[in-house]
C-alpha cells in the first residue's frame, strides 16, 4: 500500500457560478430560518403574552434591545391543544423554542411585570440580550453581492477567462499578441513568397539583423527599430510577416492594430506596455502589427472625445515604446498597412519606422512566379502555359491570382473535368473581373441589338486606334451588373502619355458613338463609360497637369492630410475653366469616335450582326472583318522600305 498513488486533484476547479449560487442560497436560508436555533417563532400580541404570563404557562423570556421578546412555554403548556401545533417544528422534531415572539410596548412596565411574575413563581427566568439580526444584514448586502458577482463575471469573459481560474480576472490590460517561437511550428518561409523581390530582400536582411547582429554592429551600425510594409490590399504584406515568423528563429509576436482598441480608458496603452515588456523579456524578438492604421492614425484631426482620445493615448504609448527612454534596441517592430497616408508623422520618422518597404502589385514576371506557387497543389493539364496566364492578368494582386487558381479549380470540377486546363483559367478571370454570367436574363430583341451595336462600337474604335488597349474578346452575355463587355489586354506602362490617354478615352466613348451612328439616338447603357472618361479627363487636367489652359499645376495631395480636404484648392474661376476643359475634352473624343465609326459603318454593322449570332467574338473575328490594324500595316510597309 506504500506505493499506492494518491489521486491528483490539483486541476480541480470550482466554477464561479457555483460559488455565487451557494452564497445566494445561504443568504436566503439565513433569512428563511432567521432567529434563534433557526426556528421561526409564532408572532403573538402583547396581551396574549400577558395572558400566558399570568397563567404561568411561560417558563423563560428573553428580551432583545428592549423592543422585542421571545417566550419559551412550559412543558405543561406545550401539551395543551392550542399549543400542539408549535410543539413540533416542520421536520417533526421536538421544538425547544422559542415558541412565541412579541413586541414590547413600555419597557419599564414590561420589566416590572416580569420581575413581579418571577417573584410570584409564575416565571422561571428572564434575560436581556442585544440582538443583531445576521439574516437582515446579509439580505441588505445581497443586491450588492450579486452586482459585484456579475461585474466579476463580465470582466472575466472580456479578458478571455470565463471558465478558467482567477488568474485571468484582470487580464483586460494584457497584450493579446500571439507568440510564435521555437515551440510553435510556422510552415511559411521565404520560398513560399513568390515575386516581391525587393521587399523580400529587405525583410530577409531584418531577419539577419536578429540572427547575427554582430555582423552589422561590429562596424558601429545600429539595428533598425522598425519596418513598415506599405502597399495595396492583397499584395502579400501579411504573407511576408508570416515568412519572417517562420524564418527568424526568434520570438515573434503577432497581432492586429485593432487589438489595442478598447472601450475602457487606459486599456490600449496598458496593452502596448505589456506587449513591449514581453518582447523585451524575450529579446532579441520581433513584433508584427497588422493594419497599424487602426491605432496609428494622425492625431489631432478630429476634436471628438471618448474613443478618439483613448486611441491617441494608445498611439502616444506606442511612440514612446518604439523610441523613448529605456527603449530596447533588440526588439524590431514590423507593421503593415495599405493606408500609409493617414498615419501619424511621428510614427513614420526615422528612429521608429526606419524603413518603409513598398509592396507593389506584381509585374508580369512576378505574376508568373505567383501562379507557379498557387498552381502547385492543383491537378492541372500537362504543360500549362503560365506565361499566358500571367499576360491575361495585368493589375492582379497576389490574392487575386490565388482566387483565380481556386476559381479555375471550382469551374473544372463543376464541368466534371479530371484536370484544370487553360480555358478554366480564362473563365475564372472572366468570373472575377466581370461577375457571374446571367444567360437567363430576359432581354428583348431590340435591347440585344442595341447592346451588340454598343459593344461592337468599342471593339471597332479600339481596333483603329494605335494606343488603345488590344482587344481580347467581346460579349453580349450579361455578366454581373453589365449587359455586355469588351475585354482588353492593357499594356503595362510605368508612365502614360497624353495621346495614349486620349486614345483610351476615345475607345471608351465608342459604345455611345456607335448608338448615335446606327440608331441616331443614345441610351443609358453608357453610364459606366461616362464615369470612366470623366474621371480620366479630370485626372488629366487637375492631377497630371496635361491641359494647356490650366497649365503645369496639380491639385493632388499624396499625403491625404491637405488643408483642402473639405474645400476646393482653387478659385471659382479656375473651377469653371476645369469644368469647361473636361467637357471639351470628352466631347472632342466623342466626335472623334463618331468619325471613325462613320468611316467604318458597314464593318461596324457586320460585327454587330456576328455578335448577335455568336454572343461572343474574339480577336480573330475582328481580323477577319477589319484586317490588320492600320498602324500595324504602316509599320510593316515601313520595314519593307
Amino acid at each position: 500500500m506504500a506505493n499506492e498513488k494518491k489521486p491528483n486533484n490539483t486541476n480541480f476547479k470550482i466554477s464561479p457560478w457555483i460559488i455565487y449560487v451557494v452564497v445566494i442560497a445561504g443568504f436566503i436560508a439565513l433569512n428563511f430560518f432567521g432567529g434563534s436555533g433557526f426556528q421561526d417563532s409564532t408572532k403573538i400580541s402583547y396581551s396574549k403574552f400577558d395572558e400566558y404570563l399570568n397563567k404561568g404557562k411561560i417558563e423563560k423570556v428573553i428580551i432583545y434591545n428592549k423592543t422585542e421578546g421571545e417566550a419559551y412555554l412550559t412543558a405543561a403548556a406545550l401539551k395543551e391543544k392550542e399549543n400542539k401545533k408549535i410543539a413540533k417544528d416542520f421536520m417533526g422534531n421536538a421544538n425547544k423554542g422559542p415558541h412565541y415572539s412579541f413586541d414590547i410596548g413600555n419597557d419599564e412596565v414590561f420589566q416590572n411585570n416580569i420581575e413581579k411574575a418571577k417573584q410570584e413563581g409564575r416565571l422561571k427566568d428572564f434575560d436581556f440580550k442585544p440582538k443583531s439580526n445576521i439574516s437582515d444584514i446579509l439580505i441588505a448586502i445581497l443586491p450588492f453581492a450579486i452586482i459585484i458577482g456579475l461585474w466579476v463575471l463580465i470582466m472575466r469573459r472580456m479578458s478571455g477567462g470565463a471558465g478558467g481560474g482567477g488568474g485571468q480576472l484582470f487580464n483586460i490590460g494584457k497584450s493579446r499578441a500571439k507568440l510564435f517561437d521555437e515551440k510553435t511550428e510556422v510552415k511559411t518561409t521565404f520560398k513560399d513568397v513568390a515575386g516581391l523581390e525587393g521587399a523580400k530582400e529587405e525583410i530577409q536582411e531584418i531577419v539577419e539583423f536578429l540572427k547575427t547582429p554582430e555582423k552589422y554592429t561590429v562596424l558601429g551600425g545600429k539595428i533598425p527599430k522598425g519596418a513598415l510594409l506599405v502597399g495595396p490590399p492583397g499584395t502579400g504584406k501579411t504573407l511576408l510577416a508570416k515568412a519572417v515568423a517562420g524564418e527568424a528563429k526568434v520570438p515573434f509576436f503577432s497581432l492586429s492594430g485593432s487589438d489595442f482598441v478598447e472601450m475602457f480608458v487606459g486599456v490600449g496603452a496598458s496593452r502596448v506596455r505589456d506587449l513591449f515588456k514581453q518582447a523585451k523579456d524575450k529579446a532579441p524578438s520581433i513584433i508584427f502589427i497588422d493594419e497599424i492604421d487602426a491605432v496609428g492614425r494622425a492625431r489631432g484631426k478630429n476634436n471628438m472625445s471618448g474613443g478618439n482620445d483613448e486611441r491617441e493615448n494608445t498611439l502616444n504609448q506606442l511612440l514612446t515604446e518604439m523610441d523613448g527612454f529605456g527603449t530596447n534596441t533588440h526588439v524590431i517592430v514590423i507593421a503593415a498597412t495599405n493606408r500609409a497616408d493617414v498615419l501619424d508623422k511621428a510614427l513614420l520618422r526615422a528612429g521608429r519606422f526606419d524603413r518603409q518597404i513598398y509592396v507593389d502589385l506584381p509585374d508580369i514576371r512576378e505574376r508568373k512566379e505567383i501562379f507557379e506557387v498557387h498552381l502547385a497543389p492543383l491537378k492541372k493539364v500537362p504543360n500549362l502555359d503560365t506565361d499566358f496566364l500571367a499576360k491575361q492578368t495585368p493589375g492582379f494582386s497576389g490574392a487575386d491570382i490565388a482566387n483565380v487558381c481556386n476559381e479555375a479549380a471550382l469551374i473544372a470540377a463543376r464541368n466534371n473535368k479530371t484536370a484544370v486546363d487553360k480555358q478554366d483559367f480564362l473563365d475564372a478571370v472572366d468570373r472575377i473581373v466581370g461577375g457571374l454570367e446571367k444567360k437567363n436574363k430576359i432581354i428583348t430583341t431590340e435591347e440585344k441589338r442595341a447592346i451588340a451595336v454598343h459593344e461592337a462600337g468599342h471593339a471597332t474604335v479600339s481596333w483603329m486606334l494605335e494606343h488603345a488597349a488590344p482587344l481580347v474578346k467581346v460579349t453580349i452575355v450579361p455578366r454581373g451588373q453589365s449587359l455586355g463587355a469588351a475585354w482588353y489586354l492593357p499594356e503595362e506602362r510605368q508612365i502614360v502619355r497624353p495621346d495614349q490617354m486620349l486614345d483610351e478615352m476615345c475607345a471608351t466613348m465608342g459604345g455611345r458613338a456607335a448608338e448615335k451612328v446606327i440608331f441616331n439616338k443614345i441610351s443609358t447603357g453608357a453610364l459606366s463609360d461616362l464615369e470612366k472618361v470623366t474621371k480620366q479627363a479630370r485626372a488629366m487636367i487637375t492631377i497630371y497637369g496635361l491641359n494647356d489652359k490650366i497649365g503645369n499645376i496639380t491639385y493632388y495631395d499624396s499625403t491625404g492630410q491637405s488643408e483642402y480636404n473639405f474645400s476646393k484648392p482653387y478659385s471659382e474661376e479656375t473651377a469653371l475653366v476645369i469644368d469647361q476643359e473636361i467637357s471639351t475634352l470628352i466631347e472632342t473624343e466623342y466626335q472623334r469616335a463618331i468619325k471613325i465609326l462613320e468611316d467604318n459603318r458597314d464593318k461596324l454593322e457586320q460585327l454587330a450582326n456576328i455578335l448577335i449570332e455568336k454572343e461572343v467574338i474574339f480577336k480573330d473575328d475582328l481580323e477577319t472583318i477589319f484586317g490588320k490594324r492600320p498602324f500595324e500595316i504602316t509599320a510593316e510597309e515601313t520595314d519593307i522600305v
